[in-house]
């Protein structure tokens, strides 16, 4: 996990990708955040321990977005892993 305080970021939608295995969190993700405004942020909620690394990767290899935060929730017994993506200019 990242060490920014989450609880400060404002997400403008939510992407629930909860129960998804990977590739498909990253793959959900890229789709929505193809549709974000720079400066917009993407919260992403999976249950799947690989999507930290997986959108952490993609993000640092991808033009046009931002990992802004990480972090680890429990959530009706599961843990959620939620990550927020932000949009920026190209």
């Amino acid at each position: 996990m990242t060490d920014s305080d989450t609880t400060a970021i404002q997400a403008d939608e939510t992407l629930d990708v909860k129960g998804a295995s990977c590739p498909m969190p990253v793959v959900k993700t890229k789709q929505a955040s193809d549709g974000l405004a720079p400066g917009e942020v993407l919260e992403v909620l999976a249950t799947d321990s690989g999507s930290v690394s997986d959108i952490d990767g993609w993000a640092s290899g991808t033009a046009g977005v931002e990992l802004v935060g990480q972090d680890e929730r429990e959530a009706g017994g599961e843990t959620v892993y939620v990550h927020y993506v932000r949009a920026v200019e190209q």
